[in-house]
């Protein structure tokens, strides 16, 4: 038998076992998958040393437990550090106007999505939108313009205007 099909038998008779398992110590469903399926991709990590383990159930079972409290610890430290900053800012504006602006840019090709985003909501200049996805600053510029046209399309009532002399978009209500 192969060093995969002996994993594969192993998963196939305790992966739910040992799920349940760790349920019991996580109280968390998920959490006590999470931490069997990186226990198990430990041992596909190295087959031949899991091949001779003489209770290869147990090995997991130990790691997938020092997973899960691993996992715990991460999580206190930063609820702590949390808690001590403050709640987080609001970030997602409400209003009408912004979620119209923002369904009405979902329904763009990403090209020009990703352009308009950058440059006008990031705040990034031409330049860098073209490094950062890769492409010439013409090509930014032609799906900057072409994004602004298709966006006023989207946006037929007049919730969205093009200001020519700042070329910055202005959401109105």
């Amino acid at each position: 038998m192969s060093d995969g099909d002996l994993i594969s038998e192993v998963y196939t008779g305790c992966f739910r076992r040992l799920v349940v398992q760790l349920y019991a110590v996580t109280g968390d469903l998920n959490e006590a998958q999470e931490a069997v399926q990186e226990a198990f991709t430990r041992a596909l990590a190295a087959p031949r040393r899991f091949a001779r383990l003489e209770n290869p159930e147990a090995w997991l079972r130990r790691v997938a437990v020092n997973v899960a409290r691993s996992r715990y610890r991460r999580r206190r430290v930063l609820d702590g550090l949390l808690r001590r900053i403050g709640p987080p800012p609001a970030v997602a504006d409400r209003a009408p106007e912004h979620l119209a602006l923002l369904a009405a840019l979902r329904g763009l090709p990403d090209g020009q999505r990703h352009a308009l985003a950058l440059h006008y909501l990031v705040d990034l200049p031409v330049d860098e939108v073209a490094a950062t996805l890769g492409v010439s600053a013409g090509t930014v510029k032609s799906r900057l313009s072409r994004g602004r046209q298709a966006l006023a399309e989207l946006l037929t009532d007049s919730d969205v205007t093009d200001t020519t002399h700042t070329g910055r978009i202005d959401v109105r209500s």
